[in-house]
């Protein structure tokens, strides 16, 4: 099995790393998740609080941040 993507065999030093757009990109819709998670909590939720997820804000912004991370982040971008 071969893999597909090329990959380097040096990382980059960490202040060098927090300049680049890799490191904010995710970063960025992990927050906008988060925030679209908090206002569907706040705006749809779940009045009953049977809900699972919709009945807590921070299980709200948790799950909304997933998905923001899960939007952005590919495995391999080839």
């Amino acid at each position: 099995m071969s893999d597909s993507c090329p990959s380097n065999s040096k990382p980059l030093p960490l202040k060098i790393r927090l300049k680049t757009w890799a490191f904010w990109k995710p970063v960025l819709f992990i927050l906008f998740g988060g925030f679209g998670g908090f206002l569907y909590y706040h705006y749809v939720g779940c009045a009953s609080g049977t809900c699972a997820i919709t009945s807590n804000p921070y299980a709200s912004i948790a799950f909304g941040g997933f998905l923001g991370y899960f939007a952005v982040n590919r495995p391999c971008a080839c």
